[in-house]
């Protein structure tokens, strides 16, 4: 984007594609017969992200999933502020599942409006011009004469018209080629503090999740899997899963044995009667304890390169100190709230719908595609509130089984994972084997660093945030991905929750061996990555970094950049008995423009929910090829008596806009470890803290 907030088409063109989409793709501005545009009934739809209709209502088009996260709210805050509509007339619609017209529909990797600020701008502002010059060309004035405010446009004779009054000339009208964007000064919803517009129904009990979903006549089905992992069932008796009341079928499916029945509970009973034969396959002995075997065992040879400069190898035996350290970050599950589900309605025409909650309805619509052996046109996908996603609904595995089984019933079929088959048939954030060794000069410089990493075989995952955001001369990241049959999968945050842990953990080591306050030896060496700096500083100055704190209370900072915004924390915590307490997080955070202040500060503090629970409570643990988790009452959650005092931060900034959702997690494990090693002398490098962690040794 230029100075003058003017976008021209060859600069949209450069944004769409930077997003991983093209311009026809992502914006669908078509200029053709088959624009979205109604005269006959006089709508105006200049985009597909957008309309107006008669009666003055702007509807707006999401093509994210809305998992709690606050998109839904978000996106019509941006479209709707360039548009000048009137908040109060403003309604969102869910996007269906289309394979081109949107770009990728994914929600992940806090990509929503990072990926589409200007696109959605874009839009909304495309509407405002057209509708601009409709009037202008109705009162026959200089379109420089008229401006807009919310839902109409005023001519400088005080001249007024609706946006419903010009929505079927506006609709008559060429799209304009180049668009004059706001300046941010002139933003009427942006940067403001605006109620979430999915609350009112979900506090009703109105929302529609996907568990919610009824079709007429469907049935419902739950999926007995094989408890090890890649195990197969040989045979199975149905007998007296036939004779439950209710039951209808019983079939084999992609993942298991099926029971069909006219409720759910009929389908889980069911399930509980079968009798079924597995072959366990190759993981039947796979345990915690041997994986750990097998990670140290290779993290003794040198692995793949990854991230480097200099020469690591060779500057660490020259060091005038050395430390070295392991740090494992454990399996963990995502533990959404709405167990997985699908409901799966293929025709005798071919034809299929689903209604699923996914963050990645393009992935649903290919999966289902790929089981009818049918073109992804024929797949509809009606997107549902997420009751909580994670990265988990990114994957498509749990709406193969509702499509198999409707395709075979020639009805709507329904598949309702239990909070078991949750637990235990989760793809899982990978566990990682992490070895490092860091290198001081005779005046406390770091100037070697090597970290050894291995993990399940899937890079992105496991090395993602690995390379060390400090001025060191000399590091290596290396790493042995290797496969252990656990599925793995995105977590909230992804690699760099892990990394961004063991990291900042590691160079707070590094300062107090040499003898270093942790807070100024990290920002000496971060001079090459100035907004992260301003992070640290602010997250510092903000908590009183320096000042007294009472007996006992010890004091951990730390600071990672990743899906484009820079997150510092602050932690204040006390060990008292070998238990912990965390007192207060202080939260730093430059993501750029800001778009809702309240969905940054529910997103910072979910983010530490999910972190806290991942360190003080439960992982997932392997026995005999299983995991041994099951419910929550293995797999506890944080409490509210456990949720300390959160201090939210946003930094003003003129960065280009990052994500929200994910980067506070990487950053609150170290802030709280290095803390915990402030209070107490315990250095913490293995993962969830276990019942002996914290006593005094």
């Amino acid at each position: 984007m230029t100075s003058s907030n003017t976008i021209d088409r060859r600069e949209f063109i450069k944004v769409a594609s930077a997003a991983g989409t093209g311009l026809v793709l992502a914006f669908y501005l078509p200029a053709t017969a088959d624009a979205a545009v109604d005269t006959s009934g006089g709508t105006f739809e200049p985009n597909v992200w957008l309309r107006i209709g008669t009666d003055n209502r702007v509807t707006i088009t999401l093509s994210r999933s809305e998992m709690g996260q606050g998109i839904m709210t978000s996106m019509a805050m941006i479209v709707a502020d360039e548009l000048d509509a009137d908040w109060k007339n403003v309604s969102v619609e869910q996007a269906i599942a289309h394979p081109k017209k949107y770009g990728s529909m994914s929600t992940g990797g806090s990509w929503s409006i990072r990926g589409h600020w200007d696109i959605w701008r874009k839009a909304g502002a495309t509407a405002r011009m057209m509708l601009l010059s409709a009037a202008a060309a109705q009162w026959k004035v200089e379109p420089s004469t008229c401006k807009t405010e919310p839902n109409v446009v005023l001519h400088s004779t005080g001249k007024k018209l609706s946006y419903g009054e010009l929505a079927s000339a506006a609709a008559a009208l060429p799209v304009p080629t180049d668009v004059v964007l706001k300046d941010p000064s002139a933003f009427r919803y942006i940067g403001k503090r605006m109620k979430r517009l999915d609350t009112p129904a979900k506090v009703k009990g109105t929302a529609i999740f996907g568990i919610d979903i009824r079709r007429p006549g469907m049935l419902f089905a739950s999926v007995e899997q094989s408890a090890v992992f890649g195990g197969k069932a040989v045979s199975h008796d149905a007998t007296q899963a036939l004779a439950i009341p209710g039951v209808v079928r019983v079939l084999p499916t992609a993942k298991g044995i099926a029971v069909v029945a006219t409720s759910t509970w009929a389908a889980f009973q069911g399930r509980e009667a079968l009798k079924i034969t597995w072959d366990e396959g190759q993981w039947a002995t796979q345990s915690s304890e041997s994986i750990w075997a097998t990670f140290a065992e290779l993290s003794k040879e040198p692995g793949t390169s990854g991230d480097k400069a200099g020469d690591a190898l060779a500057a660490l035996p020259a060091a005038a100190k050395t430390v070295e350290a392991i740090y494992r970050a454990p399996l963990l599950a995502h533990a959404t709230m709405e167990p997985m589900n699908c409901t799966a309605d293929v025709r005798t025409d071919g034809t299929c719908e689903l209604w699923v909650p996914s963050q990645s309805p393009q992935a649903a619509q290919t999966e289902a595609a790929r089981v009818l052996g049918v073109d992804v046109e024929r797949v509809k996908v009606n997107t549902t509130l997420l009751g909580g996603g994670f990265g988990r609904r990114l994957a498509a595995d749990y709406v193969t089984d509702a499509v198999q089984l409707s395709k075979e019933l020639g009805k709507p079929v329904q598949v309702v994972w239990t909070r078991e088959d949750d637990m235990q048939h989760d793809l899982y954030r990978p566990m990682t084997y992490n070895v490092f060794r860091g290198g001081l000069d005779a005046a406390g410089e770091l100037i070697a660093w090597h970290h050894r990493i291995v993990g399940p075989n899937s890079r992105g995952l496991v090395t993602g945030g690995s390379k060390p955001p400090y001025a060191i001369p000399n590091y290596l990241v290396d790493y042995h991905l290797k496969e252990v049959g656990v599925p793995i999968g995105a977590w909230r945050a992804v690699g760099p929750t892990q990394n961004g842990w063991v990291v900042e953990s590691f160079v707070d080591e590094m300062a107090h061996a040499a003898k270093k306050d942790p807070y100024e030896f990290r920002r000496a060496l971060l001079a090459n990555s100035p907004r992260l700096k301003r992070a640290l500083e602010f997250a510092a100055d903000k908590a009183k970094w320096g000042s007294k704190l009472p007996k006992g209370v010890g004091r951990g900072i730390a600071a990672v950049e990743s899906f484009g915004s820079s997150v510092a924390e602050v932690a204040e915590v006390s060990v008292e008995d070998g238990k912990l307490r965390i007192h207060r997080i202080v939260v730093a955070v430059d993501c750029g423009p800001v778009v809702n202040p309240d969905t940054i500060e529910a997103q910072v503090e979910s983010a530490l929910v999910m972190t806290l629970t991942g360190m003080i409570k439960d992982e997932i643990t392997i026995e005999r090829g299983r995991v041994k988790q099951s419910n929550f009452d293995d797999h506890r959650l944080l409490t509210f008596e456990e949720m300390p005092k959160v201090e939210v931060y946003t930094i003003p900034s003129t960065e280009p806009v990052g994500g929200i959702g994910e980067p506070a997690l990487p950053p609150a494990a170290p802030a709280i470890c290095n803390a915990i090693f402030a209070a107490s002398g315990i250095r913490i490098r293995t993962l969830p803290l276990g019942p002996d962690t914290l006593r005094k040794r």
